[in-house]
């Protein structure tokens, strides 16, 4: 019980890290648009360590039909990214029949082998075709 109380007092109105509003896209490695409407952007801290009892949230962003995303949320909407490091998976990024249209190790946080580095922004995401 004390545990859970430990936990929801870091979820207050002040955010416990600083951080870094962030915009780019997301393209194949030869520049040309994924054609899946809807991808969402996951993005995992690699640098960030906890605050007292606060963890680092990962971070989203949804891409328009461009491949263009024009910010990301980790506490509050647009806050950005935390500095530094992240990992980044790709969700729904299929087609019309459900085929994935890009690796499928690049569709799980766990599996991905895609990372970005915010001070490299605006972020330029280039994966391979599948």
């Amino acid at each position: 019980m004390v545990f859970s109380f430990g936990v929801c007092c870091g979820c207050g109105s002040d955010a416990p890290f600083d951080y870094l509003p962030v915009e780019g896209k997301l393209t194949y490695e030869d520049g040309s648009p994924i054609p899946a409407d809807g991808i969402v952007l996951e993005f995992v801290t690699l640098d960030t360590a906890p605050k007292d009892t606060s963890y680092p949230r990962p971070g989203s962003s949804k891409l328009n039909k461009q491949g263009e995303f024009t910010c990301a949320t980790s506490y509050k909407y647009g806050d950005g990214l935390l500095h530094g490091k992240h990992k980044v998976a790709i969700y729904y990024a299929t087609d019309k029949d459900g085929n994935l249209l890009v690796p499928k190790e690049y569709a799980h946080i766990a599996t991905t082998p895609l990372t970005i580095d915010t001070a490299e922004t605006p972020l330029d995401i280039k994966v391979p075709k599948p």
